[in-house]
């Protein structure tokens, strides 16, 4: 059927053909990411909770999205001396933490628009291949001069099959689309579990004195 096609047609299920590839290729990678995303910020949140000061956890978490929020910290407290207030010191440690929380947001999110915009647009364009299957059907009517469905019969099918398509691009999308969108916040919700131990160890060693800028930053390069 897709041989025997229009050539807008076989246009619109060619390209349906490559979105569903799209939605495979994106779907595939970005469960592979969030996996190891999700694992790795999990495992850094349980050595946070058994951490007893930001030095100790600068020293265990070496990697991810939440040692990054530690190195935040750590170039925040920097940038502080003595002298600062230490509501002040938290409250900008708290923003940095929200700054980086958001970039890593963005980051896992990156890609997933493209299953919201083939999930949205699937079906209205296999409707378009239907649409205009169906008016050549018609035209071949009107030049066959006859009302014999079997004339028409073929390109009513091949018109019928880009909606089939349309669906079968659309639907797997919008499902992982969403999949993907309750997991996004889940990672979320881990980044922000985070950045509360985080801010609790920094704002626990801020008032005990025991913290040092310089020692975390050198402890932080080690």
């Amino acid at each position: 059927m897709f041989m025997q096609a229009d050539i807008v047609v076989k246009a619109v299920m060619a390209g349906l053909a490559f979105a569903t590839l799209v939605t495979c290729t994106v779907g595939l990678s970005k469960a592979i990411e969030m996996f190891a995303a999700r694992r790795n910020v999990r495992r850094a949140l349980r050595e946070l909770e058994v951490a007893r000061s930001l030095d100790e956890a600068v020293h265990t978490v070496r990697e991810g999205p939440v040692a990054r929020l530690l190195e935040g910290t750590v170039a925040e407290l920097d940038l502080s001396t003595d002298r600062m207030d230490k509501d002040g010191i938290k409250a900008r440690i708290a923003s940095r933490l929200q700054q980086i929380e958001a970039a890593a947001g963005r980051r896992i999110a990156f890609g997933t628009g493209v299953l919201a915009t083939i999930g949205a647009t699937g079906p209205f364009v296999g409707l378009f291949g239907t649409v205009w299957g169906i008016m050549n059907s018609f035209i071949g009517i009107s030049k066959s001069q006859t009302t014999n469905l079997a004339v028409v019969a073929p390109g009513i099918a091949e018109a019928l099959l880009a909606t089939a398509l349309g669906l079968v691009a659309a639907i797997p999308a919008v499902v992982i689309y969403n999949l993907f969108a309750r997991q996004i916040g889940a990672y979320r919700a881990l980044l922000v579990d985070s950045s509360s131990e985080i801010a609790r160890l920094a704002g626990r060693d801020l008032d005990g004195g025991t913290i040092t800028a310089k020692r975390l930053r050198l402890a932080a390069a080690e």
